[in-house]
C-alpha cells in the first residue's frame, strides 16, 4: 500500500450461534444493521461515500451481489456502488483491502440459514414433473420417486469441505494436531482458555464497545447485547467429556475446541489517511501493510504463519515489533499448530525459505479478550471483527502496533499489520 488505509470507526452485531438468538436474521438484515449504526456512530455524511464492500461466502439466494442489498436496507444513496467479496474465511478482510477511497467494508454471515439441498435425483424429478405436459407424463415422472430422493444436500457441511484435497476442515486441523503432536489435553486447556478470556472481556464490558443490540425477531420484545457463545461455567471436565467430531475413532477435535458456526456482520467505514486527515478525522487506527499467502489446503491452518512471513518479508517487521495479536481460533489444533511452526527453525527453512523461525506467540499478547473458540466464527465477517476488535484494544491499551491473522478454507492466510496512532 502506498499509504496506511485509515479505519475511522468499526461495529458489529453480537455473533450468536447458528440456530441460537439470530437465526431468524438473514445475512443482508444483519449487514444492515451494523452499517446503521456505523453511521450513526460515525455521522459520516452519506453521500461522501465512493463505494461498499462486503465480504460473504454463503451467498443467501435472495439477495444476490449481498453488498449492494445492505447499502439499500441501511439507507446508502441509490447511486452508491456496492459489490460482494468472497475469500472464504478471509472476505471480511478482503472487503478492507479492496477498498480504493471513501468506503464502507465489512463482512456478514447468517450461517443458521445456508439451506438443505436436494440431491440430483430429487432435483431431476422435479425437472420432469415441470415439463410434463398430461397427467400421464407426471403419474410416471411420480412413479420414479424413491424415499431416499428426499435426503438433502448440506449446504453448511459442503460449503466447509475443500473440493480438492476432499477434507472438511475438522479433518485439516486433525492433520495438523498429528503433524505437530498435539494432544487432545492441551487443545481443550486451550479452548477452556478462550471461554475464560471471551467472558472476562464481556464482564469487563470491553467487546461492549464495538458490539451493537439486535432486537431479536419475530416478537422484537428481547435485545441480543452480548456475544451468545462464552459459557462462563466452562470446565475441562465438560470439555473432556466430548467425543471427536470429525474422526470419531482416533480423533481429537471436537465441537468444544473447534470454532462455533455463528451468525453475524462487522461495518468499517475506511478511506486512505491523506482524507481523513483533510476532514480532521481521528481515526480509530490504520491499515500499515498487508500480504496473503497460499498453501496445500489439508494444511490450511497454518495460513497464518505463510501470510506472516510474506508481511514480514514485506515490511521488516518481526514478532517483536507487534503489541497484539489477533490470531482467529478456527481450531485450537490449528492455533497450537501455527505457535509452534512460529517457533520452529526447520519449519521456516523447509516451507517458508527462511534460516531463522518467525518467532514465538506470546500468549499473553494474542487473543485477549478469546477467540472463535468462544466468540464464533461467521465465515464471511471473521476477518473484519479481527480488525475492528485488535484496533480498539490497542487504543484500549495505549498501544502502537497489531498483527491480525487468519487461515482460510482451501489453502490461504492472511496478515494484517494495523497501527494506532498516539
Amino acid at each position: 500500500m502506498s499509504s496506511r488505509l485509515a479505519i475511522v470507526d468499526g461495529t458489529r452485531t453480537p455473533f450468536c450461534k447458528a440456530g441460537g438468538k439470530l437465526k431468524s436474521v438473514q445475512a443482508d438484515d444483519l449487514g444492515a444493521f451494523a452499517v446503521k449504526e456505523l453511521l450513526a456512530r460515525t455521522g459520516f455524511p452519506a453521500g461522501e461515500i465512493d463505494e461498499m464492500i462486503f465480504g460473504n461466502v454463503a451467498q443467501p439466494i435472495h439477495a444476490a451481489n449481498i453488498a449492494r442489498v445492505i447499502a439499500l436496507k441501511a439507507g446508502l444513496p441509490v447511486d452508491l456502488p456496492a459489490y460482494t467479496v468472497h475469500r472464504n474465511c478471509a472476505s471480511g478482510m478482503q472487503a478492507f483491502t479492496s477498498a480504493t477511497g471513501v468506503a464502507v467494508v465489512g463482512g456478514t454471515e447468517s450461517m443458521s440459514n445456508i439451506p438443505l439441498l436436494y440431491g440430483s435425483h430429487m432435483t431431476e424429478l422435479f425437472y420432469h414433473l415441470n415439463r410434463a405436459k398430461t397427467l400421464a407424463q407426471k403419474l410416471k415422472g411420480l412413479a420414479a420417486f424413491r424415499l431416499r430422493f428426499l435426503k438433502p444436500v448440506i449446504g453448511l457441511e459442503q460449503g466447509l469441505t475443500d473440493p480438492v484435497c476432499g477434507l472438511i476442515m475438522g479433518l485439516t486441523a486433525e492433520r495438523l494436531s498429528r503433524d505437530f503432536q498435539i494432544t487432545r489435553e492441551q487443545q481443550d486447556e486451550y479452548a477452556l482458555e478462550s471461554h475464560h478470556r471471551a467472558t472476562r472481556a464481556i464482564e469487563a464490558g470491553r467487546l461492549a464497545e464495538e458490539i451493537i443490540p439486535i432486537p431479536i425477531s419475530p416478537k422484537y420484545t428481547e435485545i441480543q447485547q452480548v456475544d451468545e457463545g462464552p459459557r462462563p461455567k466452562q470446565s475441562m471436565e465438560d470439555l473432556q467429556k466430548l467425543k471427536p467430531y470429525f474422526d470419531r475413532k482416533t480423533g481429537t477435535v471436537t465441537v468444544g475446541n473447534s470454532s462455533q458456526i455463528t451468525d453475524g456482520a462487522v461495518a468499517a467505514l475506511v478511506m486512505p489517511e491523506e482524507k481523513a486527515k483533510a476532514l480532521g478525522l481521528q481515526p480509530l487506527g490504520y491499515l500499515h501493510s498487508h500480504a496473503y499467502a497460499a498453501l496445500a489446503g489439508d494444511r490450511m491452518g497454518l495460513g497464518p504463519v505463510y501470510a506472516t512471513a510474506k508481511l514480514f518479508d514485506k515490511t521488516g517487521f518481526s514478532l517483536d515489533d507487534f503489541d497484539l495479536i489477533e490470531l482467529n481460533e478456527a481450531f485450537a489444533a490449528q492455533v497450537l499448530a501455527c505457535d509452534r511452526a512460529f517457533s520452529s527453525h526447520e519449519f521456516a527453512r523447509i516451507h517458508l525459505g527462511r534460516d531463522q523461525a518467525l518467532g514465538g506467540l506470546d500468549p499473553e499478547k494474542m487473543n485477549v479478550n478469546g477467540g472463535a473458540i468462544a466468540l464464533g466464527h461467521p465465515v464471511g465477517a471473521t476477518g473484519a471483527r479481527l480488525i475492528v476488535t485488535l484496533l480498539k484494544e490497542l487504543r484500549r491499551r495505549k498501544l502502537h502496533r497489531g498483527l491480525a491473522t487468519l487461515c482460510v478454507g482451501g489453502g490461504q492466510g492472511a496478515a494484517f499489520a494495523l497501527e494506532v496512532d498516539e
